[in-house]
């Protein structure tokens, strides 16, 4: 098996996050990112930046961020399944993303892709991959669902026939918020513990679902950013963002493991909206396109599968 080389990951994930926030801030056509850069103090070394875009053109806010951590023992995040884990120092890096548009129109976006290498004396180091991107929408658009996923298809052929099922079904799997038996949107991509095949064929496919979200979310932004709205739609996509934040922090493993890790809370944090509300126990009105999103597109599903 071919040896992990940190060096060759840390490098793509900075270019990665370098054209990211170029590609994303063409698009605003308004905004640029700022850029933060922090170290990380207790519980362990290393550090990151952040760069953050705020009230822009189209994109009300996004932050994207790199960061590299290192420490003597996994949170108890990491080590839960994988109790082989215990006891070893880490070193985690990664690109996460969260992309948060102006307009009801336009869905939000999420995307990561991180490497851990987890080390024991006189042992083996244990290593793998993770990452994915999904998609939530606060209106549902099937071209925009089935060109989402073909390009996560696409970024999955090389390796293998079986590989977007199975991602495609992690995902709509973990994003699953269970306290509301729904999922947050209409999925992606999922993968996590990823050393099959060698440390050059999984950073390969890393790299190939990293390169593939901007293809993904970027001609979806195209075709719905101009589209009027008001305050109806603004105030459903303020109430739906509620369920973005709920998943986020009782369930997503990134948050749970930046926060349990010492990691920095702004960075982790800046994942949340800048506007959100709740409502007790409402419901959308029958027949409306806020009800269309529950009954249709909150609904997992083959989005890729050719009518009879």
């Amino acid at each position: 098996m071919s040896q992990p080389d940190i060096k060759a990951v840390r490098a793509y994930l900075i270019d990665l996050q370098d054209r990211i926030c170029k590609e994303i801030e063409i698009a605003d056509g308004q905004a640029k990112f700022i850029e933060d850069n922090w170290q990380r103090e207790g519980m362990g070394g290393g550090g990151g930046r952040s760069r953050v875009l705020t009230d822009g053109g189209v994109f009300e806010q996004g932050g994207v961020n790199f960061s590299e951590v290192t420490g003597d023992s996994l949170p108890a995040s990491a080590t839960a399944s994988r109790p082989e884990l215990a006891g070893r120092s880490f070193e985690a890096l990664g690109v996460s993303l969260v992309i948060h548009p102006r307009n009801p129109y336009l869905p939000t976006s999420h995307a990561n892709v991180r490497f851990f290498i987890a080390e024991k004396e006189g042992e083996e180091p244990i290593w793998w991959f993770g990452g994915g991107y999904d998609l939530t929408p606060y209106y549902g658009f099937e071209e925009d669902v089935v060109s989402w996923h073909q390009t996560a298809k696409a970024a999955c052929k090389p390796f293998g026939d079986d590989v977007y099922p199975r991602y495609k079904q992690w995902c709509d799997d973990y994003f699953w918020l269970k306290h509301r038996n729904e999922p947050r949107g209409v999925g992606g991509l999922f993968f996590d513990d990823l050393n099959e095949g060698g440390f050059e064929h999984c950073f390969n496919f890393m790299k190939s679902v990293g390169d593939s979200y901007t293809q993904a979310y970027l001609p979806i932004v195209q075709r719905r950013k101009d589209l009027a709205f008001g305050e109806r739609e603004r105030d459903f996509q303020l109430y739906r963002r509620g369920r973005y934040v709920e998943f986020n922090l009782v369930y997503d493993r990134g948050t749970l493991f930046g926060l349990q890790s010492g990691g920095r809370t702004e960075s982790i944090l800046m994942s949340l909206p800048p506007l959100v509300k709740w409502r007790y126990n409402w419901q959308p009105e029958a027949g409306s396109a806020e009800a269309e999103l529950y009954e249709v597109f909150l609904k997992p599903r083959d989005w890729l599968a050719r009518p009879e």
